[in-house]
């Protein structure tokens, strides 16, 4: 079985966090078929993710994203590959700036 490790840092606190893990949550339920269940809490939250072939989770604490997966045989084949996706992804993610917020004059 292969595992997936990906840590990532932010500034965007538990809120912003939050909006981020839910948008990742849905990109990969619909792109590759997932099913996540996301769980709040007050210190941090956690997606849980799986697929035939696939289960893990997304740590999201007001300072870091913490990715945990486990391939099963046939995917471990393609480990570098959904890896590679799963960091582009969140990596897009993370690179997006907030809106910024209209002034009045």
């Amino acid at each position: 079985m292969s595992h997936i490790h990906i840590h990532r840092d932010h500034h965007l606190g538990l809120a912003g966090a939050r909006k981020l893990a839910f948008k990742w949550a849905e990109q990969v339920e619909a792109e590759f078929d997932m099913a996540c269940t996301y769980e709040e809490g007050h210190v941090a939250d956690e997606v849980a993710f799986s697929r035939s072939g696939v289960s893990g989770t997304l740590k999201v604490t007001p300072h870091s994203f913490e990715l945990d997966a486990k391939l099963g045989f046939l995917l471990g084949a393609f480990r570098d590959r959904i890896e590679g996706e799963i960091v582009k992804h969140l990596d897009a993610l993370l690179a997006k700036k907030p809106a910024a917020s209209k002034k009045k004059a």
